[in-house]
C-alpha cells in the first residue's frame, strides 16, 4: 500500500485585494508518495514556489489543507508548526543559506543546535560523508565550491532525519557539473534511503532525475508525467502546454 508523506487538498492561496488580487494557487489537490522524487515545474507566476512554501509550512494557504507525515498543519499552533518544520522537514535553497562564520560541520549541526540538542559528532560526520564532504568538515563556506556548499546544505537538511526534503531551484546557482552532482545526490537519497524529495525547478534536465513531474499553470496542476522521464520528454510537454495556452488566449 502506497503511503503519502505530503498531501495537499483544495489548496488556494490568494494575495492582495481589488485590482491587485492575485490567485497564486487555485484549488490544488495532489500528494507526494513516500520514497519518491517529484519535480514541480511551470512558467514564472504559475504558483510553483507558492505551492512549495505552503506544502513546507512556510506560508499558510487561504483555503485547503496540508498534511505532512500524517499531521494536518492547520490544526497546529504557530509554535507547533515551527517545531514540525524543524524536526520533520528539510530545506535546500538555491542560495545555499550557509552561515559564513561556521564550518561545514557546524552548519550541518545547526538545526539541532537551534533545537537545543547537541548531535553526536558521528552523526554530523555521517551526514557529511553521505554527500561526499567528510574531508571538508572544517572548511568554511568561502573555502568550498558552489557545488560543495550546496551538498553541505543537503547534509544540513538531512541531519534531523526529516520526513520530506523540499528543494527550491537547488541547482540554479551551479554550473552543469556541480548541478549533476547535487541531482545525483538527491536521486540517491530516494533510491538508497527511501527519502521523499519535492523539488521546484525550471530545468528539464533537472526534472529528468525525478520519478514524477507536475506541471503548473495559473495556480493549477495542468499536467503530470511519470514513468520513463527524460529531459526531451519534459521539454516537449512544456512546449506543448505553452502552445495550447497561447491558442486559448
Amino acid at each position: 500500500m502506497t503511503t503519502h508523506t505530503v498531501t495537499l487538498t483544495g489548496l488556494r492561496a490568494v494575495y492582495g485585494t481589488g485590482t491587485r488580487r492575485v490567485t497564486a494557487l487555485d484549488g490544488v489537490t495532489t500528494s507526494f508518495a513516500s520514497g519518491t522524487f517529484t519535480a514541480v515545474m511551470g512558467p514564472s507566476g504559475s504558483g510553483k514556489s507558492t505551492l512549495l512554501h505552503c506544502a513546507a509550512g512556510l506560508d499558510s494557504p487561504t483555503e485547503g489543507t496540508v498534511t505532512i507525515d500524517g499531521i494536518r498543519l492547520d490544526q497546529l499552533g504557530e509554535d507547533e508548526v515551527t517545531r514540525l518544520r524543524r524536526d520533520r522537514i528539510g530545506f535546500v535553497f538555491q542560495a545555499f543559506n550557509l552561515v559564513s562564520t561556521l564550518t561545514a560541520g557546524q552548519n550541518v549541526e545547526l538545526p539541532l543546535r537551534l533545537a537545543g540538542r547537541r548531535p553526536p559528532a558521528r552523526d554530523v560526520t555521517a551526514a557529511l560523508d553521505a554527500v561526499g564532504l567528510a574531508d571538508r568538515a572544517g572548511h568554511r563556506p568561502s573555502e568550498l565550491s558552489g557545488g560543495e556548499q550546496q551538498r553541505a546544505a543537503v547534509a544540513r537538511a538531512l541531519i534531523t532525519r526529516p520526513a520530506v526534503v523540499f528543494a527550491d531551484e537547488p541547482t540554479g546557482a551551479l554550473d552543469s557539473a556541480a548541478s549533476r552532482q547535487v541531482l545525483r545526490l538527491l536521486r540517491a537519497l530516494v533510491d538508497d534511503h527511501g527519502q521523499t524529495v519535492v523539488m521546484v525547478t525550471h530545468d528539464p534536465n533537472a526534472a529528468a532525475y525525478a520519478d514524477r513531474v507536475l506541471l503548473l499553470a495559473d495556480g493549477r496542476v495542468v499536467d503530470e508525467l511519470d514513468g520513463d522521464i527524460s529531459a526531451a520528454t519534459v521539454a516537449a510537454r512544456i512546449a506543448e502546454r505553452e502552445t495550447l495556452r497561447e491558442r486559448s488566449c
